[in-house]
């Protein structure tokens, strides 16, 4: 899918493709996602660069994660998004010519929607390809920042589970805390790449001085967040051990109260299986106070080992 915008007054306008191509001539942005390989023909006239194949947009340690050219540049750079509610990172592909601005993406991200609502209502206005694209860096830091301050009202919910020991099945609580370790370390390498990816930008010819204090101000942002990500990646692993901890404290309370009934059990049934056994020449069996002999002896053989158990404590 190819759409093509140009900039008026600060707004993007979507423009329809005619049949002499003038549309991706005047366009300023060329947004494709899923793209056919017609859409990437057609995007390839308008664009000065060469554009990647999506295969190697899609790889996340292509050689080509920055490449800079006499004209413009071009930069591949991670976007946290949740897909059918699954978190993942994914690779959108900015290319700058020096007059227009080209994205790729294999997937639909939510951030190129944002943008452009945010435009529509007056909320974000841009003045050239450049600021769209620092603007889409801003709001994929700004998403970050929200997946960090969601990571950590979680994370609080889980920790009155395990701490409180309020959860029947701490098991639940260990599915919770693995999925948010594994969400914070994709949003922890999200912020590492925006980092890199900001510095590249602001170290290029073609950026504007004036856009120099917006990346500067990403940046701090990015180092405020990083902190943040740490500490919760260290909630989580703490929460982690210690919801393995009382699961394996439940696991010895279990297997010691089964331990203490073999020790209780186990003398009265040696005494049975004696008196259990079919022999000929047993004294017992003729003795008048023989049953009731043996009867005492298995009491007194479970009793004993409980007060036993009771005086150690282990029960």
């Amino acid at each position: 899918m190819l759409k093509a915008y140009r900039l008026q007054e600060g707004r993007l306008v979507t423009l329809k493709a005619d049949e002499e191509g003038l549309w991706l001539q005047e366009a300023q942005w060329l947004d494709l996602v899923k793209p056919k390989a017609a859409d990437l023909a057609l995007a390839q006239q308008a664009c000065k660069l060469p554009l990647p194949r999506m295969k190697e947009v899609d790889e996340l340690e292509s050689s080509s994660h920055h490449l800079a050219f006499d004209q413009g540049f071009q930069v591949n750079s991670l976007f946290f998004h949740r897909p059918d509610g699954e978190p993942r990172n994914s690779n959108l592909a900015l290319v700058y010519d020096g007059e227009r601005l080209v994205t790729l993406c294999s997937q639909v991200l939510p951030h190129t929607r944002l943008l452009r609502r945010r435009n529509k209502m007056g909320m974000t206005l841009l003045a050239d390809p450049l600021e769209i694209l620092l603007a889409l860096q801003e709001s994929k830091i700004e998403g970050l920042g929200d997946e960090t301050e969601q990571a950590y009202h979680t994370l609080s919910a889980i920790q009155l589970e395990v701490l409180g020991r309020r959860s029947q099945d701490l098991e639940d609580a260990v599915d919770g805390l693995a999925e948010q370790e594994d969400l914070v370390g994709k949003v922890r390498l999200c912020l590492m790449d925006g980092q890199r990816d900001i510095r590249f930008l602001a170290r290029q010819p073609q950026m504007p001085k004036k856009y120099g204090k917006r990346a500067a101000e990403l940046l701090q942002d990015i180092e405020a967040l990083m902190p943040h990500n740490n500490f919760l990646s260290e909630k989580a692993d703490f929460l982690l051990n210690a919801a393995q901890g009382f699961i394996n404290m439940e696991q010895n309370r279990l297997l010691k109260i089964f331990s203490v009934a073999a020790l209780v059990f186990l003398p009265p049934t040696l005494i049975a299986g004696i008196y259990g056994m079919n022999f000929e020449h047993m004294p017992e069996l003729v003795w008048p106070w023989g049953y009731p002999l043996a009867l005492s002896l298995i009491v007194t053989a479970a009793v004993v080992p409980i007060l036993l158990v009771k005086r150690k404590g282990w029960l």
